[in-house]
């Protein structure tokens, strides 16, 4: 499954980018801008999380289990209030490496090519990368595979969440210590590693006790946990998530003008 998933999408994009280069260099220019744009998460990430703050908002709380739902792997109809906030934030935390700055790095170390092959890889892991009786083996090779390709841009995010919460006035300090105490409470290498600095930025607990397919997982907390889980938090969540992929944006433009400088002097 992972080599025929890979090669296929490796090889639709190749084509895709060749066609446009046969045409004319521009279109391939833009062919590359407009893949590397669709493989972002962060307008659906945030609309999505949006989308649950508005509900809980509302006071809509069955109506936020469903939003949230859409976008965490959970089991989410028991969910209170709290639960359904903080498994939104959680999901903001873990993918704005994911979706966001995994993508992005990819996309600046090989183009579109390669941007793809990552999401095809995350895609993967997300829909069989579980460890239950039905896909422990099965999606045993996707999931490691995730693990190895996320394992720099995890901890990238991290610090660009710390970045945001700098440019933000938030508290920075306390993202950098619960990140160094808290970034391996967590089964997956790098889950934690963004979820920490948010915890800590935010003064929530993340993690805990979850159900999955009406099997309770215990997990480690992330955090202190000063306070509960507001649905403010899922807004401030998202506010780091956009300040962070634009820092990050911002950098890897900033590294390429450089290096396309440096290989002009040389």
């Amino acid at each position: 499954m992972v080599v025929v998933v890979l090669l296929t999408t490796g090889a639709a994009v190749w084509a895709l980018l060749s066609l446009a280069w046969l045409v004319h260099p521009m279109l391939y220019w833009l062919a590359q801008v407009w893949l590397g744009f669709q493989a972002l998460a962060t307008y659906g990430l945030r609309e999505s999380a949006l989308l649950v703050y508005s509900r809980l908002a509302a006071g809509d709380l069955h109506g936020a289990r469903e939003a949230v739902g859409r976008i965490v792997g959970r089991d989410t109809a028991a969910l209170d209030r709290t639960g359904v906030a903080r498994a939104a934030v959680e999901t903001v935390a873990e993918n704005a490496s994911d979706g966001v700055v995994a993508p992005l790095v990819f996309f600046a170390l090989g183009g579109a090519v390669l941007a793809w092959l990552y999401k095809a890889v995350n895609t993967m892991d997300s829909m069989v990368g579980y460890k239950n009786d039905r896909f422990r083996h099965f999606g045993m090779v996707a999931a490691r595979l995730d693990d190895v390709v996320n394992f720099i841009p995890s901890r990238l995010t991290a610090m660009l969440i710390i970045a945001a919460a700098r440019v933000r006035r938030l508290s920075w300090r306390d993202g950098w210590r619960i990140f160094l105490r808290d970034r391996h409470n967590h089964s997956s290498p790098n889950s934690a590693q963004p979820e920490a600095a948010v915890a800590g930025v935010l003064g929530i607990w993340l993690g805990g006790d979850a159900s999955y397919g009406g099997v309770v997982v215990a997990k480690p907390r992330i955090g202190d946990g000063g306070r509960e889980v507001l649905p403010e938090d899922i807004f401030r969540s998202v506010d780091l998530l956009t300040t962070a992929a634009w820092i990050a944006a911002l950098s890897l433009a900033a590294a390429a003008m450089v290096w396309k400088w440096l290989e002009a002097a040389g």
